[in-house]
Formats: C-alpha cells, structure tokens, sequence
C-alpha cells in the first residue's frame, strides 16, 4: 500500500480499541519474569558454552602481541576467539569502529578476545589469565581543543544552512544574544546488557540478541561474516531497554556468533557492564553556539546555532541544530554542524539525537533573550511562532499546535503564579524556580511491513520483525488488528522479532509505533479484503465489529471465512512524498518547579508538566509512560549523566553503574502529561505520530530555567551540580 494523499476517513478511525488506555498484553510475562530475553534462552538453544570479552586496555595503538597459554590451560576453557582466530572479518554498514580490534586498537575496550568456557565463572576467570602487550600511539580526546580546528561535517544531508542575511541583521540588531553552552558525553545505560546467544547449524547461524533493528542486525551480521543474508536468522522478541544504544549489531552478538561457529556449540554472551560504557556508543558531548537578534518589540530577525561534537574516522556528528531550523520565526538564519575527529568510543544515536542536546543549549538562549526583552518566556516563544518551515516559506507544517501546548501547559502549570525576579520565591532555606521550555522532535515514518493470518478459530494472528523495547509495540500492533478486523483484543496474537517476518520499521528516530502499525493496517486492509471475497460480500463497503461482518443486509461471524482453511494477507506501508510537501514535526511543553538548598545547594525537581501534540495517541498508558520515563531521562542529563573523560589515556572513567550516575525514585517527584486531540492525516492512515523521543526534548532547558528563577545563576555547562552553583548563590539573609 502507498500512502501518497493525506488519510480519509477509515476504520481506525473507530476508536473502539485504538486511542484507548490499554494495559500491555507483554506485562504478565515481564512482570513474572517469564519473557525470555536474549541471554535466557537456553530452550530454544541449549547447552549453551558462556563467553566473556576482554576489552583493550589502550585508546589507540595497536597489539603487539597477546599471550593466551595461561588462559588456554585454564580450567573449563573451550576455545579463544581474537582477529586471528576468526578469519578475515568486514564491518556493518551501521558500524563506525570494527567491532573485532586487532593488532590495530580504534578505542577504549574494543572487544580484543572471547574466551569460551563451560561457565561464565571459569571464562571470567580465564580472561583476566590473557596477557596483552600494547604500542601505544597518540590520539585526540578533548573536544574543546579540537573544535577550532573541526571542520563541517561531511556525512549530513545539510550540514550547513543559510537563510538571508544573518551577519548582517545580527550585528544591526537592537537586542543581541551570544552565548556558548556545552553538553557532556552521555551513556544510554538500560537495565538489559548488550546480550546474545549464537548457534550454528552447517553454514547457518541463528542468534537471539538484543536488537532495536532486527533487518538492520541481521543485514550488518551477514556483510561481517561474509555470508549470504539467508543464513542469518535474528530474533530480538524481547528487548530490556534500548534508547538507541541497540539500533545496530555490537561486539558481543559478533563474538557470540563466532565463539559458537569456532567452539562448534552455541555460545551466549553478556557484555559486562563495565564494558558497555565504553565498548558500546554514547550520545557524543558538544559545544553550541547560538546567536540570537530581536527587535525591541521581541521579533527574531536573525537566529545562528552552530555545534561542535566529536567522533573516530567516518562517524557522524550529533545533529544538535535541527530544531533550531524548524522551532521559530526569523527571516536571518545561518546553522552549523562541525565534526572533530576524536579517538574516544564511537558516538551515535540515544533517544532523540540531535533535538534532545539541541534544545537542552537553545531553550536556555530562549530564555536569557526573553528576559533580555523583558518578556515572559512563554509570551516570547508565542510571538515567534511560525506556521511554515522558515527556511523553506513555501512548506507548511502538517499540524504545529505549539501554541495550544505553551498556553495550556501555562494554565495547568500556574505560570501566573512564578515571579520573574530570580531569588524571589522561598520556602524556608529553599529558594523556589518555575522554568519552562518548547519541546519538540521531527516526526519520522519508515516503510514498514506485516504479515496477518485469519485461523480457522477466527483468531488473527500478526508477525512483523518489529520489536518491542519496552515502549508498548506488542499491545498497540494488537489494537491496530483488533480494530481493522473488528475483533476484541484478546483474539489477537501479536509475534515479533523474527528476521523471518516481513520488514518493518523496527524501534528507533520516535519512528516505530506510528510505521508499524501503519504496516499492519496494509496488511488489514488486504485481509479484510480477502475475507469479504471469501464470504460473498462487497470489499468496499464490508463492515468489521464484534467478530462479525455485515454487507448487503447479511451478517456473519468472520470466523467462518477461514473453514476451508486460514487466510493470509502481507502488505507493507511504503510512503510518497508528503514529507516534502507539508513539514511533519511533533510539539509540546514542558513545565518544572525546582526547589534549591539556599545553604547547601542541593537541587530538588518538584513536580514537572508536560504538555504533547503528537498526532493521534494510539494507546494513552503506555503514551504517558513513555513521556515521563523521557522526563526522568531529561531530570538525569540535566543534574547528573556525564560520562567523564580521562584526556590522559582516552576512556570514559566512570563507566559503570556505581559511578555514572543516573535518577532514581528519590529524584523523580509528581509528573503529568496531557495529550492534545491532534489526528494528523498527512502522517499516516493511522494519524499518529511519534511520541517517545518527544518527552526528553526540552526537558533539560525547562530544569535548567527554572534553577536560575530560584537563584539567579545561569549555568550553561550541563550537568548542573553542585560545584556550578554554590559559589554563586546568593547570600542567606
């Protein structure tokens, strides 16, 4: 099915089952610790050896030579995987760093070996037996002193932008702004590790990983392996968290496969957390500059936003400008992504890449030129609000309902209540902020396919190699089917995960929900079709509802379409060029009220708002889960996450869960989210759009704001703690 005009009406449009606040059909099983992840499961694959990776102990350089006999003679010992063991070895094309380093070493704790053991203990023990010697040589660690040398980032599709006169209207402007702000190294740091179990069968290789990507995965283990793609077989059925650090195929699924091919049994393997820090990939920190021009009535006339980050040979830069192109009004605008080439672990996609650190440097800009206006933050984002992109005049947005979010978030929140002096609201030895920030992400779609079956039970059953990283996939594809084929939930069996199912869009870029329930709407629709033609009823105008199917004064239960035998129908949702025409984006608000330790400057969030426009909300609970556990992450890398650079040997120090700090309960105070009622036909037949990555975009600017409301110091420099703040409150009285 192509989808080139904007959606009419359909049956989705019911809203019976879609759109209704629905428990998870996958919760029993994770909550009874029934649903086997990657690493659990030894039914499917038993008499599994266990690996364990010993990571480089160098940044840069190469191996001179590694002695294996001690930890060859060790007991349990099965075989030693390394670069010369495993035979000549491609690399993904999702992969920066090879994921097997030997003799040249690309970073910190790239995967060296595999030791394959009877028992984790006894391959653990033999690893540490594995004597390494290093040459070193020099590498580059220190983004700030690599900037001035970066250059523009060569792999964007536009790195950079030009709209105008910028220079020149800014240097002119009555009111100006110019300031730098600096987002650190950030981990993903999910509860599941990066985890999988290999067999093989002959010249076939089946893997259970975790994996946001299964084609991706499947593809990139294929090309590494040098096998042909039909010999892969990938499950990824379920996924203990992600955040785009499992978008693509890692170390330890790689080693699993060739421990296993070169142990001649199955092999599992979990990257031990103290690895997965600096093995895996991280959101890469950065240093933005943003320059903002107004007239004295509060009109942006010129806005600049130019970032810094860094990454090895070949990556990517995070994309921190992208809603700086989209988010205001202004006729002058000029944007910049430069990449330095740094020797750390690779830098890549966590939940919302680019907009997430983005917004974190320019919803603080918004904020320092609105007081500069001596305007309210929320008045100044409403006066600058646009209804085309402005850079392309000529594109509207699809639906941009920011100003509905700002105002309502406002009202809810109790904006009228905040004192726009800094230091002005006590409690007590608590100086108390009010912040607030835009909060916005670029809705993304994905072709994405699906497979449904009519069982002679009338029960329909779905596949698609969609997966389910603890956002609710399992439960919205459900609702989807139960609302096309008018069936209640509980006859649909929903299987994911399999690289032998149809393609879909797979979980990533806020992507996921929205395109592949749009594939198992395709696939529906040809369904429906099928059982119509079965049952002597016009496809056209066939009604679907309560496990029946009426047309042309008759009515019967679906079921009986499947006596000779099931149905099956396949479709993919494939997309025209409605992005081009209309500028698909999501928007919100976000509303924080911090509570600051005059004495000691301990900081404490008090209660956060959260105010989405977000296309059409397939599923409220598992929506509003989805926002606030973006919240907590924003909370995180707003006071705490920093994953910390030795620029001595090049690795990222804290790199466990003792020491990278991350929220926890005690953090986390009342949240909210409200949903506006916002079906968006141009995104697709489902009129959704994506939610998840949405709830962190902003959140860090709103945090940040509000600390300067209860004090009066700004802080440019994330994360915001303690040493940032104390020496600059002001004095107890």
């Amino acid at each position: 099915m192509k989808f080139t005009t904007p959606a009419g009406a359909n049956p989705i449009d019911q809203l019976k089952v879609v759109g209704r606040p629905t428990d998870r059909i996958d919760g029993p099983l994770k909550t009874t610790g029934t649903a086997p992840y990657a690493y659990e499961q030894n039914q499917a694959i038993p008499n599994a050896a266990y690996g364990y990776v010993v990571g480089a102990s160098i940044a840069k350089g190469r191996i001179v030579s590694m002695d294996l006999a001690a930890a060859r003679r060790a007991p349990g010992v099965i075989t030693i995987v390394t670069a010369q063991t495993a035979g000549k070895l491609g690399k993904g094309k999702f992969n920066t760093a090879t994921l097997l380093g030997g003799p040249g070493i690309e970073h910190y704790h790239q995967a060296i070996a595999l030791v394959v053991a009877e028992t984790f203990e006894q391959a653990r023990a033999a690893a540490g037996l594995v004597k390494v010697e290093y040459a070193k040589t020099k590498g580059e660690y220190d983004l700030a002193k690599a900037k001035d040398g970066a250059p523009i980032a060569k792999k964007e599709d536009k790195p950079e932008t030009r709209t105008g006169q910028f220079d020149a209207t800014w240097a002119a402007a009555p009111v100006k702004l110019d300031a730098i702000y600096t987002t650190p190294d950030q981990s993903h740091a999910m509860m599941e590790p990066h985890a999988s179990i290999a067999k093989w069968e002959g010249d076939k290789l089946t893997i259970f990983t975790a994996n946001q990507m299964v084609n991706w995965g499947m593809k990139d283990m294929a090309k590494t392996l040098g096998i042909p793609l039909e010999n892969v077989h990938l499950l990824s059925p379920y996924i203990g968290g992600g955040f785009g650090g499992k978008l693509f195929l890692r170390a330890e699924a790689l080693l699993a496969a060739l421990g296993a091919r070169q142990a001649r049994r199955p092999v599992k393997v979990a990257l031990q957390r103290a690895l997965m820090f600096n093995n895996t990939t991280h959101r890469p920190a950065t240093i933005q500059r943003i320059r903002i021009g107004c007239t004295r009535e509060g009109r942006i006339d010129a806005i600049a936003h130019e970032s810094w980050s860094g990454d090895l040979p070949d990556g990517k830069p995070e994309t921190a400008v992208q809603q700086t192109r989209l988010l205001y009004a202004g006729p002058n605008r000029y944007t910049a992504l430069r990449l330095a080439k740094l020797d750390l672990p690779e830098a890549n996609a966590m939940r919302a890449p680019g907009e997430a650190p983005g917004m974190m440097a320019l919803e603080i800009a918004i904020d320092e030129m609105a007081e500069k206006l001596k305007m309210d933050p929320v008045t100044f984002r409403i006066v600058n609000d646009t209804s085309v992109d402005p850079e392309k005049r000529e594109r509207k947005f699809s639906q941009r309902r920011l100003v509905d979010c700002l105002r309502q978030g406002a009202e809810r929140f109790g904006w009228n209540r905040r004192n726009p002096l800094p230091g002005q609201m006590r409690e007590g030895r608590w100086l108390i902020g009010y912040g607030m920030a835009a909060a916005f992400r670029n809705n993304l779609v994905m072709r994405s396919a699906a497979r449904v079956r009519l069982e002679r039970d009338g029960q329909v059953s779905v596949e698609t190699d969609m997966t389910d990283i603890g956002t609710g996939t399992y439960t919205i594809i459900a609702q989807t089917a139960a609302e096309m084929m008018g069936l209640p939930l509980d006859r649909i069996v929903v299987r994911l995960g399999d690289s032998n199912y149809p393609v879909s869009a797979g979980s990533g870029g806020q992507w996921g929900g929205n395109s592949s329930t749009a594939g198992v709407y395709a696939a529906c629709v040809k369904l429906r079709e099928m059982v119509a033609s079965t049952l002597g009823l016009d496809p056209a105008s066939a009604q679907f509802a309560n496990g029946m199917v009426s047309g042309g004064g008759r009515t019967i239960p679906l079921r009986q379409a499947a006596e000779g035998g099931e149905l099956n129908a396949e479709d993919k949702m494939e997309y025209g060029d409605l992005d081009k025409k209309y500028q698909q984006s999501t928007f919100g608000a976000h509303f924080v009220e911090v509570g600051v330790d005059a004495i000691t400057g301990e900081i404490r969030v008090r209660r956060m708002l959260a105010v989405c426009a977000a296309g059409r909300i397939l599923n409220p609970k598992s929506a509003r889960s989805q926002v606030i556990g973006a919240m907590t992450m924003g909370v995180g890398a707003t006071l705490m996450e920093e994953l910390v650079v030795d620029k001595r040997i090049g690795c990222f120090i804290n790199h466990d869960l003792a020491m990278y700090e991350v929220p926890v309960h005690a953090d986390i105070p009342h949240q909210e989210v409200i949903f506006l009622d916002e079906p968006d036909p141009v995104s697709s037949p489902m009129k959704a759009k994506g939610v998840g990555e949405l709830g962190i975009c902003g959140v860090g600017a709103a945090v940040a704001n509000a600390i300067y409301n209860a004090t009066g110091v700004r802080v440019r420099d994330y994360p915001i703690t303690l040493d940032k703040l104390l020496p600059k409150l002001p004095s107890v009285a």
